[in-house]
């Protein structure tokens, strides 16, 4: 996968308020952790960079990881997304589901924010299949809360991993943990 981007080293090199712009919308709707990240510099490849990201969120307030979850949209919404929800439920083709499969993930979203006050998130790039995802929306509503806002938040973390390796460039020779 090529990134089209900048690589760690000029990331590392920008200005405080020109990386929290490159990255900020790396976590969805959360700049505040491109903002935490960026004073850590520097980076020594884009994993490190993921991965301390990663440890913010895991770190942060919980009111913080509450609003992060919050702020993601549910697969398969119709309205606007910001423009990597899209390409990524696009993808995977959840924007053209059928009637009958849309109206079954419309419920089990619906079960799934009643139960856990926050939409179900899965690294949809990482997934096989619909059906795939549908099974894992289905096993996770089983979850215990406390479970499944970790599971969530690990979720995110991947997605925004996915998002970091389409973005910042590595190096040809660096292997990641993010490949699609």
């Amino acid at each position: 996968m090529s990134a089209d981007g900048p690589d760690i080293a000029t990331l590392n090199a920008m200005a405080r308020e020109d990386f929290v712009a490159a990255l900020g919308d790396i976590y969805e709707h959360a700049a505040w952790v491109a903002e935490a990240a960026a004073p850590l510099r520097p980076f020594g490849d884009r994993d490190a960079l993921a991965a301390a990201m990663a440890r913010i969120v895991r770190d942060a307030d919980p009111a913080l990881q509450t609003a992060l979850l919050r702020a993601h949209p549910e697969l398969g919404h119709r309205g606007p997304l910001a423009p990597e929800s899209a390409d990524e439920q696009r993808a995977q083709g959840i924007d053209r589901l059928a009637a009958g499969e849309a109206a079954r993930l419309a419920a089990l979203n619906a079960a799934y924010r009643e139960r856990f006050g926050f939409p179900f998130i899965i690294a949809v790039r990482g997934q096989r299949d619909m059906a795939a995802i549908m099974t894992a929306l289905e096993r996770r509503l089983a979850g215990t809360p406390d479970d499944e806002r970790r599971i969530a938040l690990a979720e995110v973390c991947r997605i925004a991993g996915f998002r970091l390796a389409r973005r910042v460039a590595a190096p040809a020779d660096s292997a990641t943990a993010f490949s699609e």
